[in-house]
């Protein structure tokens, strides 16, 4: 007899990592090039001696290290395996079947993944015409249903940012009793100058989230933090997976804490890069929105896949998006300058619809 599983399964959207193969240039993970900040080595090769002894399930030391980097109470924050977790756990928290998560589309590939899986109801709201997330249409979407919104800010997979004003016009707009999640996984890249937890120290229904695998370069790792009024972190406990923010992942995360200068330099680094990198395409002739991630958009629409796979030809692995886009993370100086090779040769930039005469030598 065949074993029998759910039966809403084939409807769920099976998530998609970015391509990967040796010799290869991967620019489609947003991943950072760079190892570990100083001292986190050695951080994972102690906690890694004491790998027979079960994690703190709690993440003690790690949220103590950080309600003393953000200034917020122990009892406003918790872990999660990665940011993603966190994402299923308040979909968790929040949701009964038939409830809805609002989100802007296209954003991060995991939103309508958790929010089928705890059986809500995705509504998923269309982006603006310049790539970013459409508040009006958002607030317009909240129904007697709805229970959670995502908000990615930096947006992935378009890099655009939601401005303070506007952010706050938005959260004040929400009733109370619906969760916002604003999700800032690539926080640390951003330099407009919005902070979700200034946002959220004064609204109890605004949670927080930030990972250590982007900047921090932890993503092997999968350890996230969420920020948000104690009720909220009382509810994440209840549907958190026990022990799976593992010892090795703890001790990485509180060293990183202790390097912050070394992670500003990196941002910094990348930043020049993302903006050297947009400037180039924009001077070839290609559309590329304003970005405060480490990764460009190129919203190609039905001319994606074949962008992608031409580029992979090429040796460069980029992200398609269906008939959205192609993203490009930014990695070291000449992976983008391989990249860049790429995107303005004639045949590329016949491929995404380029005019002629924009074409650079």
């Amino acid at each position: 007899m065949t074993p029998v599983t759910r039966a809403d399964l084939e409807s769920i959207p099976t998530y998609v990592p970015g391509r990967s193969y040796p010799g290869a240039i991967k620019l489609a993970s947003n991943e950072t090039t760079q190892g570990p900040l100083p001292g986190v080595a050695q951080a994972i090769a102690d906690a890694a001696a004491i790998a027979n002894r079960y994690p703190d399930n709690t993440s003690a030391a790690l949220i103590r290290a950080l309600s003393d980097s953000l200034g917020v109470p122990t009892e406003n924050i918790a872990t999660g395996c990665g940011s993603v977790a966190l994402c299923q756990e308040l979909v968790q928290a929040t949701c009964n079947e038939g409830d809805e998560v609002i989100y802007a589309w296209r954003s991060f590939e995991a939103y309508p993944v958790v929010t089928k899986v705890a059986g809500a109801v995705s509504v998923a709201v269309p982006l603006t015409a310049e790539h970013g997330h459409d508040l009006d249409a958002m607030l317009a979407a909240i129904t007697d249903r709805t229970r959670l919104i995502f908000v990615c800010n930096p947006n992935n997979p378009t890099g655009t940012a939601l401005g303070r004003e506007e952010l706050e016009r938005f959260l004040d707009a929400v009733p109370a009793r619906v969760v916002v999640a604003l999700d800032e996984a690539y926080f640390e890249y951003n330099r407009s100058g919005v902070d979700g937890i200034d946002l959220a120290r004064t609204r109890r229904n605004v949670v927080v989230l930030r990972t250590f695998s982007k900047a921090y370069g932890l993503a092997a790792l999968r350890v996230g933090y969420a920020v948000a009024d104690p009720a909220i972190i009382t509810a994440l406990a209840k549907v958190h997976i026990t022990f799976s923010v593992n010892a090795v992942a703890q001790s990485a995360a509180i060293a990183c804490l202790g390097a912050r200068d070394e992670l500003l330099h990196r941002t910094h680094d990348v930043v020049a890069e993302r903006d050297r990198v947009r400037d180039a395409l924009r001077a070839a002739g290609y559309d590329v929105p304003e970005t405060q991630a480490n990764f460009v958009w190129l919203p190609l629409a039905d001319r994606s896949a074949a962008y992608g796979e031409a580029s992979a030809e090429a040796g460069v692995l980029l992200r398609p998006y269906g008939v959205d886009g192609v993203r490009i993370t930014i990695g070291d100086p000449h992976e983008n300058d391989a990249f860049l090779a790429f995107a303005t040769s004639a045949a590329a930039q016949e491929l995404a619809g380029v005019p002629a005469e924009s074409t650079t030598a």
